[in-house]
């Protein structure tokens, strides 16, 4: 049987330590000290994966409500036509009013992907292609 590994550091009275035992020392703690370094990164990133989780479900609950709050506010601006004008109308006419906005958003929307399309970086390229032709011209 084998005896159990103890590691020894010198004391006040001990002599100074060889190169190899401080060698030997060094290669015996590095892994630990690597490892309580990477069980400490663990625990910081769940912990703050905890509180992300905690922040987006709350920003999911407020984005939920705020659509709610949108939707009473539709539903009185049909009740307030509605004291004008018959209700199916009151209501025909917020529906048609929303899907008009609904529309322009759709166009501007389509406008804007457009604009970025192809998802190429055109700049980047042209720039990579004018430093091939001058590496190439220096070398001619």
């Amino acid at each position: 049987m084998s005896e159990p590994h103890v590691t020894h550091t010198p004391g006040p009275s001990d002599p100074e330590p060889t190169l190899g035992a401080l060698v030997n020392q060094l290669t015996t703690q590095i892994p630990e000290l690597v490892r309580s370094e990477i069980r400490l990164a663990q625990a910081e990133v769940t912990e703050k994966g905890k509180r992300a989780g905690i922040g987006i479900g709350m920003f999911s609950a407020a984005g939920l409500l705020a659509f709610f709050g949108l939707a009473t506010l539709i539903a009185t601006a049909v009740l307030a036509l509605a004291l004008v004008v018959d209700g199916w109308l009151a209501a025909l006419i917020v529906a048609v009013l929303l899907f008009a906005v609904a529309g322009v958003a759709a166009v501007m929307g389509k406008n804007k992907v457009s604009e970025a399309t192809p998802m190429v970086p055109e700049r980047a390229v042209e720039g990579v292609k004018d430093d091939i032709a001058t590496v190439k011209g220096a070398r001619s």
